[in-house]
């Protein structure tokens, strides 16, 4: 019997063929297309992809690091002590947003992770339910159930971040109609939108986005005018950002003058 075991979403095996090239340094084609059952043609194509993003430079026969690249992603755990003043205040803001009986997608992050403390912290809150592909975010709201009713996206588990990604991730999301999205990020520019370090969380977000009425961004002050790998959104499919007092304010103006709702937290 043919095996029927699901192909990896391309961006998430991208997202793998990066983290190969960037831990050996050089790869052949030959080896990638071993490694991930795919056709030379395909693996050609992915590595043209993640050259023209500026992620690896492609050599006769595979694709070897950028310098540029080497630098790893900070874990969850760094970055949650970063700005924690200003991403308190934002999560306080974001939470306040959320009322009785509603349902909230929270996607995962440092960020995000304060909202869901803002949000266990409410004790007037009943009957909302949060859904999350975040595990920190879960732990954060397990003391809040059952006035908050917790659901995990399930999925492929990412090591430092602590995320679940598709692809199980996928069918939940397609089938959600949620009131309110709270969606972290790396960078927001007036230009190039809303992005993101890695690709497979990227495509998460853009899930996210997806499959809520209110899409809400929260980036504390030193992601706005940031520009990263994975382009998640253009400015005008979000409805709100959230952002704290650090953020540079003349990318803040030009971020309003394009007709993007912006509260700056304080």
């Amino acid at each position: 019997m043919a095996d029927s075991v699901e192909p990896l979403p391309a961006e998430v095996r991208r997202e793998r063929m990066l983290a190969l090239v960037l831990d050996r340094e050089f790869v052949r084609v030959a080896d990638l297309g071993a490694a991930f059952g795919i056709s030379d043609v395909t693996v050609r194509a992915d590595l043209d992809v993640l050259e023209e993003r500026n992620a690896i430079r492609r050599v006769r026969g595979g694709a070897m690091a950028l310098g540029s690249r080497m630098r790893s992603e900070p874990s969850f755990e760094e970055a949650l002590a970063t700005s924690a003043i200003e991403k308190t205040l934002i999560g306080e803001a974001a939470a306040a947003m959320i009322g009785n009986g509603e349902s909230v997608t929270l996607d995962v992050g440092t960020t995000t992770t304060f909202i869901a403390r803002a949000l266990a912290a409410r004790a007037d809150l009943s009957e909302v339910v949060v859904l999350t592909n975040g595990l920190h975010i879960a732990m954060e709201l397990e003391d809040a159930i059952p006035r908050v009713t917790v659901v995990l996206t399930g999925g492929t588990l990412r090591r430092l971040q602590h995320s679940l990604v598709d692809p199980m991730a996928r069918h939940v999301l397609d089938r959600l109609n949620a009131d309110t999205v709270f969606l972290g990020c790396n960078g927001v520019h007036p230009i190039a939108g809303i992005t993101n370090i890695n690709l497979p969380e990227a495509e998460m977000k853009q899930r996210m986005l997806r499959s809520a009425t209110r899409r809400v961004v929260v980036a504390d002050g030193s992601k706005v005018g940031q520009v990263q790998l994975a382009k998640v959104a253009a400015i005008t499919d979000v409805d709100l950002l959230i952002t704290g007092a650090s953020a540079d304010p003349a990318v803040v103006s030009d971020l309003r003058d394009r007709g993007l709702r912006v509260d700056v937290v304080a």
